[in-house]
Formats: C-alpha cells, sequence, structure tokens
C-alpha cells in the first residue's frame, strides 16, 4: 500500500469516489428494474432505531438530526485485538406521511492498545519497519472518508427529493461487522431505497488486522496472478447450476440484451472473507440478476484458488 497522506486521499477521492461507490450505478440499476417484468417488491430491511424528536413540525413531520453522535455512547462491538472500534458517528432521522429517513453513519475508530494487551496496533512489521498503527490509521482514515462522502451524497439526494416533493420515498442505512477470522476484518455498509418498490446495495470494508492494511481483491493473490478468470468461471458455474435447480432463479449469462449477460468480474467488485477463510463476491440487485433477485453473493471455493491465492 503506498503511503499517501489523507489530503492526498481525500483530493484523489474527491475525483473517483463516485466512480467508486457506484452512485451511477443506483440509477441505473433502477431503469433496469422498469424494464424488468419479472421484478418482485423487494422486503424491507427496516431497522428503525428509537430517536429523540427534535421537534414538532407541519403535519407532524419529525426533523433531521444532522449533528454527530457522541461516537463511544453508540459504539457497536469491538473488534479482533481491540485493535479497531466502529461506532454510530452520525445519526440522521425525518420522516412525514409520504417519506422516511433513517441513516446511521459508521466510523472506525482506532484503540489505544498494544500487544502487551492482546492487540496488534502499535507492532512492528515483519522488517521492524513502519508500525502497523500508522499504516492502520491511514487505512482507517481512508475508509471514514469513502463512507462521509457516500452517505452525504444519499442525504443530499434524499433532501433534494423531499424539496421537490417527489412522492413517496424510504432511504434505509445501517451497517454491520463481519468479524469472521483473526486476520481479516470487514465493515459491511447496506443501503435500502423504496419508492414503490425496493432497492438494495452492500459495500464491503476489509482490513489485514496483521499489517492494517486496506484490503483489495488483488492483495489475496500472488503478484500478477490472474485470479479474474477463476473466480469469473466458478461464478458462472453456479449461476448454471442454480437456474437448473430452481426455476425461479435467473441469472444474466445468456440473455437477449447482450450488455446486460455477466462476463467477469473485476479487481473493484465487492467482497469479503468468511469464517471459512473463502473469499465471497457480492453483487447488488440489478448487476447480474434481475432486480427481484436482491444482493446476491457467490463463495469461491479454496481448491479454485489453492494456486494463486496467498
Amino acid at each position: 500500500m503506498n503511503k499517501k497522506g489523507i489530503n492526498d486521499l481525500k483530493n484523489e477521492y474527491e475525483e473517483i469516489c463516485m466512480s467508486d461507490l457506484q452512485i451511477d450505478a443506483f440509477k441505473k440499476s433502477i431503469e433496469r428494474a422498469k424494464k424488468d417484468n419479472r421484478r418482485k417488491k423487494s422486503a424491507r430491511v427496516w431497522k428503525l432505531a428509537g430517536t429523540a424528536v427534535a421537534a414538532v413540525f407541519i403535519a407532524f413531520i419529525i426533523l433531521p438530526n444532522t449533528s454527530p453522535v457522541v461516537a463511544h455512547a453508540m459504539e457497536k462491538i469491538p473488534l479482533i485485538g481491540g485493535a479497531v472500534k466502529v461506532v454510530t458517528f452520525r445519526d440522521y432521522n425525518y420522516e412525514s406521511e409520504t417519506e422516511l429517513a433513517d441513516i446511521e453513519v459508521p466510523q472506525l475508530v482506532t484503540a489505544d492498545v498494544g500487544a502487551e494487551d492482546g492487540g496488534v496496533a502499535y507492532t512492528q512489521d515483519m522488517d521492524g519497519g513502519t508500525p502497523i498503527a500508522f499504516t492502520l490509521e491511514e487505512s482507517v482514515d481512508e475508509i471514514n472518508y469513502e463512507i462521509e462522502v457516500l452517505t452525504k451524497q444519499i442525504i443530499e439526494e434524499f433532501e433534494a427529493n423531499v424539496r421537490e416533493e417527489q412522492g413517496y420515498q424510504e432511504v434505509i442505512v445501517d451497517y454491520e461487522i463481519i468479524c469472521t477470522t483473526e486476520q481479516y476484518f470487514t465493515l459491511k455498509l447496506i443501503h435500502y431505497m423504496g419508492s414503490g418498490s425496493g432497492t438494495q446495495w452492500n459495500y464491503y470494508y476489509t482490513i489485514d488486522l496483521t499489517t492494517g492494511e486496506r484490503m483489495v481483491l488483488a492483495n489475496l493473490f500472488a503478484d500478477e496472478a490472474d485470479y479474474i478468470t477463476p473466480i469469473s468461471e466458478e461464478i458462472k458455474r453456479q449461476m448454471r447450476e442454480q437456474m437448473e435447480e430452481d426455476e425461479n432463479i435467473y441469472y444474466w449469462l445468456d440473455d437477449e440484451i447482450e450488455e446486460w449477460n455477466f462476463k467477469e468480474i473485476t479487481s473493484d467488485t465487492q467482497f469479503y472473507i468468511n469464517e471459512n477463510n473463502n473469499i465471497v463476491i457480492s453483487f447488488n440487485e440489478g448487476d447480474v440478476a434481475p432486480m427481484y433477485m436482491g444482493v446476491v453473493t457467490f463463495e469461491i471455493p479454496a481448491e479454485v484458488l489453492v494456486d494463486i491465492r496467498k
């Protein structure tokens, strides 16, 4: 991982974050859903936490809470070794007869622990060079900024729709800690948007706890290894197998609209590592299947990648 200051990271992300976060994909997925005759209304993923009413407004509207919540009071689950914790940095709420927003914005916080306390935050790397704490802090800052940009965009779009009286809409943002192995930690950010039917997107942010580095798919494989081909072929195999076993399951593999057909993953495809230390590939609604299929995941067996996995 290249050592960059957080200011450099911010400048870089301001230029590319919208594409990385696939904001455009949101709109494309929605348009695709309109063309899909087989879509079904997605199950709602409401988790409406109790919140204080800020003030009484016209028609009993609950005004949005736009101030950050005291982080330590809202902390969820401490991570392995105490190196990182996740807190609710901001809890944004809005409700009227036709609009609902319940947006919890998470933030990663590095803990003040050392190796003698069972943590990894301040241990040296294998060459005795940069402390893991330094790398971990960079990873945390990068992830926090990325989440901040995404959730700010979601809130701004919601408020614009309220001002323009776009009609019924609901937006839910929540998060979940996937703590599956001693080496890897993953934060999952969940974004649900409803307007008649509902659409959900999941985002995964993974850190290697032994190095402090934020992980991308390529980090899991030997240098220059072709991991895209075997993973993509395994996903296609599983898709065909599932469709043969269940007529209600459908993926875009041999669809009439060629541009919809799944061909291969990319280096930016969403993933996490499960309790079996296997890579799990995740696709959001509309990415590789009709909207009614929801978010779909594929666990890649270890033997598929045994020759190239680090």
